[in-house]
């Protein structure tokens, strides 16, 4: 079996990433593992890379070094591939959806001498947005509009990161509004107003702090949905650090709530903006399910996406 590394020099700064293909070339040597390292050279690239490794039929591994964006690259690929195997080793400054590994995931997941030796495997839910595939969450209110607005204000000569995030934070909550016409179907329900966040998790967090469901399973064959209708800015502002840290149920009359296998479809007049997995579409109308396909994921066997059961009560 070969150890296939697609790795997105764009995802960190250059010298970590150089630092980082020499772990890689010398776990594998330590373990005299076959291995290939291959740089992605522009967007699309990892889907080409791991079709390739696909289609040679052969079992393989390939580890996505970046960020969410080179994980769900290779996800379009290496879904339902049953010889293929994926992980994702974090190079990017977000890898949302590795958080679900615990806060030690980026040490975790570096561990590759135990990566290639202890590991555990599982497969997982993929989704399925109008034909782009997922693992972590789709996304269609005003935070998808923030976020897809964050690189063009990253542009600005002037402008970093968190300045960018900020600038496109108040254009799109201040001054173009939060909510925007929508009408959802999503569980036999429809829903046909003005919409400030639609969330479908598959996995836990997105926006690089978000965690609106913080018991969401990616192999559990559920999307659980949220839906916020329109709110007031001050409403809006009392309600965001909740939605962020899970507590939806505490808003049952703001926060819409659905667990369901799907499907979730949406659609307005005016081209919608949604987010998968940080890539951005655009189109008057979505439909989010879940694919047959499944991603066989492997990961530390140290670490776990499980939740702690709480413990039995005692018997009397």
């Amino acid at each position: 079996m070969r150890h296939e590394f697609i790795v997105n020099p764009a995802a960190g700064k250059r010298k970590h990433i150089r630092a980082a293909i020499e772990t890689i070339h010398a776990a594998c040597d330590r373990h005299d593992q076959p291995h290939t390292v291959t740089l992605t050279e522009c967007a699309g690239d990892g889907v080409r890379i791991a079709r390739s490794i696909v289609e040679r039929g052969e079992e393989a591994r390939i580890y996505a070094v970046g960020g969410d964006g080179t994980l769900c690259e290779v996800l379009q690929a290496a879904a339902g591939a049953p010889h293929i195997a994926v992980t994702n080793l974090p190079a990017g400054t977000g890898n949302d959806f590795l958080k679900m590994f615990g806060p030690a995931f980026r040490e975790g997941f570096w561990e590759l001498d135990a990566l290639l030796t202890d590991f555990s495997q599982a497969p997982l839910d993929v989704m399925d947005c109008n034909g782009r595939l997922g693992l972590d969450v789709v996304c269609a209110g005003v935070d998808a509009r923030v976020a897809a607005d964050v690189d063009r204000f990253k542009a600005l000569p002037v402008v970093k990161g968190q300045g960018a995030y900020i600038l496109s934070l108040a254009q799109n909550v201040i001054f173009k509004g939060i909510a925007k016409p929508m009408t959802v179907h999503v569980d036999g329900q429809t829903w046909d107003q003005p919409t400030s966040i639609l969330c479908i998790c598959n996995g836990r967090h997105y926006g690089g702090g978000f965690m609106p469901v913080g018991d969401a399973m990616p192999d559990d064959g559920i999307l659980d949905t949220l839906l916020v209708p329109q709110v007031s800015l001050p409403t809006f502002a009392r309600l965001v650090g909740d939605y962020a840290k899970g507590k939806y149920a505490d808003y049952p009359e703001l926060i819409k709530a659905h667990h369901t296998p799907g499907p979730i479809h949406y659609q307005a007049r005016e081209p919608i903006t949604t987010v998968v997995d940080g890539e951005v579409m655009r189109a008057k109308e979505f439909t989010v399910k879940l694919s047959e396909k499944k991603l066989n994921f492997f990961w530390p066997a140290r670490l776990s996406y499980c939740l702690e059961k709480e413990p039995a009560a005692a018997a009397l």
